[in-house]
């Protein structure tokens, strides 16, 4: 059978239902777990299984001792099932913001430097200015990024400058940013005024793994250090253990300040007195070069948001 002829039995055959069971039974390797978990009957998940299989022509699981495991036709389609159910949850929440009086919903993408250096300060503001509008804030970096807004899953992306901006949209920059030097307050360098590039040698170093901006910039500023850096055991773009270890322990980390703004404002980190001159390409937004009237109510207050801090 070709894959036109499998589509249109999908189409006029299928079921969102057995989308939701095959996920589940991947996840739980159980017919009694998948039934109890989805609220249906034992019998009624084996013929959904039953009715796909006989449908694609294509066996999804095996039987074995502790359950069912998946063949590899089966793990094939999961990350398409997945897409697919992660669709109808969105459509979903669009069809309830209406139902609510919403005007509006607003599928956002963001960065981490994004959310922590500009959204946790702006999108509060928003919803009390446009109440009415309902934002689904999601987190990504990079090509997963771009891979979004290929895929149309997105209304507006926060993010840094792309090397080469999508067909049909077009970056506006909103928010310079720096890599700083960052430690906690106990770190015996929170105390010093001035302190040169090459002496940063002598202390431990939390790094990101290799491919982030960081760590790239990182080992540039680290050429000018009087001898090889100590790192850290652990590196990790996590950020919550990025920020708990540089709180807990005389570590030093070189970020771009807008990621840890507000850490910096709250006393929790300080930053170190290194001219490490660093740049790095703004925070703005990744807008199409048509968007509705939602998008662009949440475009304009980030514009003029950021046009006064």
């Amino acid at each position: 059978m070709n894959a036109l002829s499998l589509l249109n039995r999908l189409l006029t055959r299928g079921k969102f239902r057995q989308l939701q069971i095959v996920l589940r039974v991947a996840e739980l390797g159980s017919i009694q777990r998948t039934a109890n978990a989805i609220g249906i009957t034992q019998s009624g998940v084996t013929q959904a299984l039953a009715h796909l299989e006989q449908m694609l022509e294509v066996k999804l699981f095996e039987r074995h001792a502790r359950g069912m495991r998946p063949t590899a036709a089966c793990i094939d389609l999961l990350p398409v099932a997945r897409q697919l159910m992660l669709g109808i949850a969105r459509g979903a929440e669009i069809v309830a913001a209406r139902q609510q009086r919403s005007t509006g919903f607003v599928r956002l993408l963001a960065s981490s430097s994004a959310i922590h250096g500009l959204l946790v300060r702006v999108l509060p503001r928003f919803a009390e200015a446009e109440p009415s509008i309902r934002v689904q804030l999601d987190e990504a970096e990079g090509e997963d990024q771009l891979l979004a807004v290929a895929r149309s899953e997105v209304d507006l992306a926060v993010c840094r400058r792309p090397a080469v901006s999508p067909e049909g949209w077009a970056f506006y920059p909103l928010l310079p940013d720096r890599f700083v030097v960052v430690a906690r307050y106990a770190h015996p360098l929170a105390r010093v005024t001035s302190v040169k590039v090459a002496d940063l040698s002598d202390w431990e170093w939390l790094l990101l793994p290799a491919g982030a901006a960081a760590r790239e910039h990182f080992e540039q500023i680290a050429a000018r250090f009087k001898a090889e850096p100590t790192g850290f055991p652990v590196t990790t773009r996590a950020l919550p253990m990025l920020f708990w270890l540089l709180q807990e322990r005389d570590l030093l980390a070189l970020l771009p300040l807008s990621l840890v703004a507000p850490l910096l404002a709250s006393g929790q980190l300080c930053q170190v007195k290194a001219n490490v001159d660093l740049g790095i390409e703004p925070l703005g937004v990744l807008a199409p070069l048509q968007f509705g009237e939602a998008a662009r109510k949440l475009f304009d207050f980030l514009q003029d948001s950021t046009s006064t801090m």
